[in-house]
């Protein structure tokens, strides 16, 4: 992670009142991340569904449901 996003997280996790390492990103989940972003820009035609579907996962993640079970259903889409 880069010196911007780690700043960047940090000021999310103290926004937020959560723990930073909650807040962690694994080289997996990021590669995951954009390649979700390439999908959505590409398949779309439209950038600008890059990060709101990367928001849209993001919101989506809690009781269980992972990161890669919520990219292989956009996957499924294409």
């Amino acid at each position: 992670m880069d010196a911007w996003l780690s700043e960047a997280r940090a000021a999310i996790a103290a926004a937020a009142g959560v723990p930073l390492e909650e807040l962690e990103l694994s080289d997996e989940d990021a590669a995951t991340l954009l390649d979700l972003a390439r999908i959505a820009a590409h398949e779309s035609g439209e950038r600008t569904n890059a990060p709101l579907l990367c928001y849209l996962v993001g919101r989506a993640q809690r009781d269980g449901v992972g990161l890669d079970s919520l990219a292989d259903a956009v996957r499924r889409t294409t």
